[in-house]
């Protein structure tokens, strides 16, 4: 189709166009090298399959914002379709052989699906269009107050509008190119827009209409040519970076498990993320696949209520800092404000989200490792907390001597008095010491001890679990801690492990492997719903005018939720109460923070327009439910605080609570 001289200017123009494509290439890749670690390959081969599978179906996008993740679809999918098509269309132009029409069914088939998909992709991009530069929804950006990158508040409709624009040059080229020739021969029954489309070109002159091919091809084909040596600088690079992404991540046990750092290695010089370098060769990846979307901003409770924290923005930073000559040894406070580092509630609402894998809150914890490790800078607030630790072996600085207070009077065994019990129940440090989360101990002990479980405590050999430690960036603390702990359950070696605190659950079960500690963990309201389906807890059914005037609503905590999944024990326990569940509408895999993960617990939270539990507790209450149920100390004390300063109307329970309440 093309002539030889078209022929040997595209291929000139496909040349030049590689090499400039080739240098963007070979940037990012040494961008990526310069991070820690090295990809495990073999894992790499295991997760691809699955990474393949997330691209193909786009099921991250569609876990939130329907309608504009459908017009993503569309042009996704469509783009799929495309690259036959334009292989195709390349062959056509260079041979006159049109690929798609000599292949039979196969090539039948393929025409229509690229017939849909063109019109697909069209509808798709002008909708994102509209709804970028014209209706332009706060969620598509982020407050001034948040540090972005000077580039990046112009530089991201920039690229918006340069993509959108290559996507509709593109398509629109290429179906206008297509119905020239359908033109100029016959109506093709298995591209019915396109030959709709023709019949617009009845009568006009052939050498105008075979013009008008070439003039299209050039335009189609040559956008695409264009566009390929700034693909590397644009966002559009995520439709190859995110399933990269998705194949490239280490396994993790869980979205909040942190790496092993062996403090007994005298040659380790860093701690945490100083740089961009100091970061793993993954979140480095996590800034070429951010699509700049900000749905991890729209889900971050420190940015919900006000603060200046946006784990977007840490990405959208670190991608701007590359394309405008930055290199790995950019500084990472100058991405991020440290105010806003301390801001963060580790809730993984933003890890969880994401629809190309990344992993913002991992960068966050890893800055605050080196601002308290190297830095000795965290907020000062944390002191006591971090002393407690350090020297009576919880946050509360309460004596081990009296770790065994709440259980006076309920004939809780210790290991030496059961020293083989099928269930070794971690009471951890809120119940065993703060006053209002011992009456969540007192009431699983009166459970256990109602089912006849055979269970024991470790009573004052049991220490902290260094949880809120290590999310304050002091590995050392959590290191000391993690050991001890290990050893003590590896000489108990417990068949199961049982606790009512998510924290705990989680560094037993997801983090303390690293450190030699293999256990069963389970978390209190599942095996309250095992031993209710056992027949071994009998509760009192409630009378019908309770069930008509009483109703619960149940708050996931975020390291049972998103960090663990256990969603429907919960759940299950509270319906076994008789009491109707009203959902929160943020719940589940959605669910909004309380506030004091990531040892927000410890300190005053960053200036903001709200309080992280008092938003969290507004929404409980507009449910006009009678109590609200949670499942962990955490939990409990943020929403406590909550409900007192809203005039203590709304009752807050743990699940342990309002099961023991009704104990035959």
């Amino acid at each position: 189709m093309l002539t030889l001289a078209e022929k040997l200017l595209f291929a000139l123009a496909v040349l030049v166009s590689l090499y400039w494509t080739w240098r963007g290439v070979q940037r990012i890749v040494r961008n990526i090298a310069s991070g820690r670690g090295k990809p495990d390959w073999k894992q790499v081969t295991r997760q691809a399959a699955g990474a393949l599978l997330k691209f193909l179906t786009f099921q991250p996008v569609f876990r939130f914002r329907f309608w504009p993740s459908l017009l993503h679809g569309l042009i996704g999918w469509g783009f799929i379709a495309f690259l036959l098509i334009n292989l195709a269309d390349l062959i056509y132009g260079y041979t006159s052989w049109r690929l798609l029409e000599n292949t039979g069914l196969f090539g039948d088939v393929y025409r229509l699906v690229a017939d849909i998909a063109n019109v697909a992709i069209l509808m798709g991009i002008v909708a994102m269009a509209v709804r970028r530069f014209i209706l332009r929804p706060e969620t598509l950006s982020t407050r001034e107050t948040t540090l972005l990158h000077p580039q990046a508040r112009f530089g991201i409709l920039r690229d918006s509008a340069i993509v959108a624009g290559f996507i509709f040059l593109h398509n629109t080229a290429r179906l206008l190119g297509e119905s020239f020739y359908i033109a100029l021969h016959q109506p093709d029954p298995w591209q019915p827009f396109i030959t709709a489309v023709s019949w617009l070109w009845a009568g006009v002159n052939p050498n105008l209409l075979l013009a008008g091919e070439h003039v299209m091809f050039w335009l189609s084909l040559g956008a695409v040519v264009a566009f390929l040596p700034y693909f590397p600088y644009s966002k559009h690079l995520h439709l190859f970076f995110a399933p990269i992404n998705f194949a490239l991540k280490p396994p993790r046990k869980s979205i909040g498990e942190l790496g092993y750092i062996n403090l007994e290695d005298q040659s380790i010089e860093q701690f945490g993320a100083a740089k961009i370098s100091d970061l793993g060769y993954e979140q480095i990846v996590d800034a070429y696949a951010c699509i700049m979307c900000f749905r991890c901003q729209e889900v971050c409770p420190a940015y919900q209520t006000g603060k200046i924290l946006s784990p977007a923005a840490l990405e959208i930073n670190k991608r701007y800092t590359f394309n405008f000559g930055g290199g790995t040894d950019t500084p990472l406070l100058n991405l991020i404000p440290e105010e806003a580092v301390w801001a963060c509630t580790s809730c993984g609402a933003c890890v969880d989200i994401c629809p190309v894998g990344n992993e913002p809150m991992r960068d966050i914890l890893e800055i605050r490792r080196n601002l308290a490790m190297m830095e000795s800078s965290f907020p000062k607030q944390l002191e006591t907390a971090l002393r407690g630790m350090e020297r009576n072996l919880n946050p509360w600085n309460v004596p081990q001597s009296e770790r065994m207070k709440w259980a006076a009077g309920l004939n809780v065994p210790t290991i030496e008095q059961n020293p083989e019990p099928e269930i070794l129940w971690w009471v951890g440090c809120a119940p065993s010491t703060d006053a209002r989360a011992q009456k969540t101990a007192q009431a699983f002990a009166r459970i256990l001890n109602a089912a006849g479980v055979n269970y024991a405590v470790l009573g004052k050999n049991e220490a902290c679990t260094g949880d809120s430690a290590r999310r304050a960036g002091r590995e050392d603390i959590f290191f000391g801690l993690a050991q001890a702990n290990v050893e003590i359950l590896n000489e108990v070696a417990p068949r199961r492990i049982v606790t009512t605190c998510p924290h705990c659950l989680h560094t037993l079960k997801n983090e303390y492997p690293a450190f030699g500690g293999h256990y069963e963990v389970v978390h209190h309201t599942q095996l309250i719903n095992e031993l209710i389906g056992a027949g071994k807890l009998r509760l009192r059914p409630q009378s019908e005018n309770e069930r008509q005037n009483t109703k619960i609503t149940y708050h996931d905590p975020c390291y049972l939720g998103r960090h663990n999944g256990v969603y429907q024990s919960p759940r299950e326990v509270l319906k076994q109460t008789g009491t109707p569940l009203v959902e929160l509408p943020r719940h589940g895999a959605q669910s909004f923070c309380c506030g004091a993960g990531g040892a927000q617990m410890w300190k005053e939270e960053e200036r903001g327009t709200t309080r992280v539990n008092r938003a969290r507790f507004a929404e409980a209450k507009a449910t006009g439910a009678e109590t609200l149920a949670v499942g962990c100390p955490f939990c409990l004390t943020m929403m406590t605080d909550a409900a007192k300063a809203e005039g203590g109307h709304l009752p807050v329970k743990d699940v342990a609570e309002l099961v023991a309440e009704r104990l035959e």
